[in-house]
Order: structure tokens, then sequence, then C-alpha cells
């Protein structure tokens, strides 16, 4: 069962748009030297819808290769179900810890199609898988109850729920069976959905404050919540900075802002404004990791 802080991690890129696969080695060595649980490889942070197949798979071999204390969540969603099955078999045959899967994207498939898909994905490896909910980007929403028919098969042990719908988050965390973890997807909502007995975050910010954010939900962990509120009441300003644009325009530019390797953005991405860059300075300044 998973618990804790991952980050979802950014790649970052040369110049001429070729991986940056030193800087790559160098963020996962600064996750790990913060503490942090778990990396993702290739998320929607990491910039996957802008890979190739080839560069997909190389990166999370990196990621894989590097981390020496982290789990390795492995991103292999996709809305062809075949493709996704061979990230998954693939992942787990290069060692990853777990795979993130999305709900399909861009087709907006019925919730008995969502339910084939992962169904189909959970029988074709044993890697656990972690499900992905997050509707803003996919199109469609995976409702409790498919999310629930999918924690009883074995290797499915987990869900970031990005939805935003507290509803249908509270849902899961009531019915869901044991040893089925229930993730945030979404940072400033991290702290509610502890608060009512989820298990941690799959995190944007941790990518530029990863000691904050594990600190955080290692104190909600313990049961703390007045102390863990106060952490996130002050990381509340960061987690909407970083949204001011479209994810992960933000989180990189902060990357660059405390000597990250970020690199450049792969089209159709661009930079960020500079009237917005200068309030997400000023934002990680007055939160104290700037």
């Amino acid at each position: 069962m998973f618990k804790g802080t991952a980050t979802a991690m950014i790649t970052p890129f040369e110049r001429n748009g070729d991986i940056d696969e030193q800087g790559l080695r160098d963020l996962v060595d600064f996750q790990e030297s913060m503490g942090i649980d778990a990396i993702v490889a290739c998320g929607s942070t990491g910039e996957s819808a802008t890979l190739n197949h080839e560069e997909h798979l190389r990166v999370i071999d990196i990621v894989i290769d590097q981390a020496k204390r982290a789990k390795v969540i492995a991103g292999t969603g996709s809305n062809s179900t075949h493709e996704a099955i061979d990230l998954t078999v693939r992942s787990a045959d290069m060692g990853a810890d777990y795979s993130l899967s999305v709900s399909p994207y861009y087709n907006k498939p019925t919730q008995e199609g969502i339910y084939q898909h992962f169904k189909a994905i959970s029988e074709a490896s044993d890697l656990p898988i972690i499900l992905y909910n997050v509707p803003g980007r996919t199109g469609s929403n995976m409702e409790a109850n498919t999310t629930l028919r999918l924690a009883e098969l074995p290797n499915i042990v987990a869900m970031k729920e990005a939805s935003g719908n507290m509803g249908q988050v509270m849902s899961i965390l009531s019915e869901r069976p044991e040893g089925f973890s229930v993730l945030s997807g979404e940072d400033p909502l991290t702290f509610a959905m502890m608060a009512l007995g989820g298990d941690g975050v799959i995190s944007v910010a941790s990518n530029c404050a990863p000691k904050e954010l594990k600190l955080m939900v290692d104190t909600a962990l313990k049961g703390d919540y007045v102390a863990a509120r106060e952490i996130h009441f002050r990381l509340l300003p960061l987690f909407g900075a970083l949204f001011l644009e479209p994810n992960p325009m933000p989180v990189k530019a902060a990357m660059r802002m405390i000597g990250q390797p970020a690199g450049a953005l792969r089209m159709p991405l661009s930079d960020m404004s500079k009237e917005n860059e200068k309030l997400l300075k000023e934002t990680m300044s007055s939160v104290g990791i700037l």
C-alpha cells in the first residue's frame, strides 16, 4: 500500500529539444536528497504527451537506474489500451515499482469502457497499478463506482484522484477495500483529502518544494492535522502560483529559479509570460523556498 509523497517529476530538455539525461539524473538525486518517497517518470508534468515511444521508455529507464531509495512510478497511461499494456509490461521489465495509468483521454469511453481498459492492463502485467483520474485533461470522469470495481482487482492498488470533486473522493475513501490507497492529484486538496483518510499525494509542487510537501504529508500521516494544516496554508499561495498557466510551464520556471535543471518546454507549450513569472518568483520568495 503506497503512502507518502510522490513527485510528478519534470523532464529536462537540452536546447535542441533532446532529453537532458544528466539533468534528469540530477533531478532524481535532488528529490532523493530531500527524502521524497517516490518519483513519477513520464506523467503529465513530465511532458509525456510530447515524448515519442522510445523517449518515453528511455526516461523511465533512466529514472529507474538513477533512483537508489525512492520508489519509481512509471507513467504508462494511454488512450490506446494496446499501447498502455505495452508501456506497462516494458516498465515492469525495466524494474519500475508501480505504474501510473491515466483514464483514457480524448476518446471519452463509457464507465464500462474505462473498467475494461484497466482490467485488460491488470491482466497483462503483475506491476502494481495506480489509477489516475483527471477529467480536466481526459475529457471524462472515472466515477467512484468504477474506481471501487477496479479496486477489487488484485494488482490495482491505488488511485490518484484529481477530479476536484470532494464528494466523489469521500465515496471512494468510505467504501474502498483494505489496502487500496487514495492519493491527492491536486496539491491544494492534499490536506483536505488526508484529513478525510487519504494516504498522500502525487505532487507537482514537490518538484520545487519537496522537503516542505513531504513534511506536510508525513505530519498528516502521523495524525497531527493542526501542524499539517499550518504547513498547508503556508504553501497554499505556491500551489496557486504553479497553475497560473498550464502545467508544467510554471513548475519548469520554478525549477530554473532554484537552480535545478529544467530546460525548455516542448511545443506546443511555451514559456510563462514575464508578468506571471514575476508573480511566481514573488510567491516562491514569500513562502520561503527562494
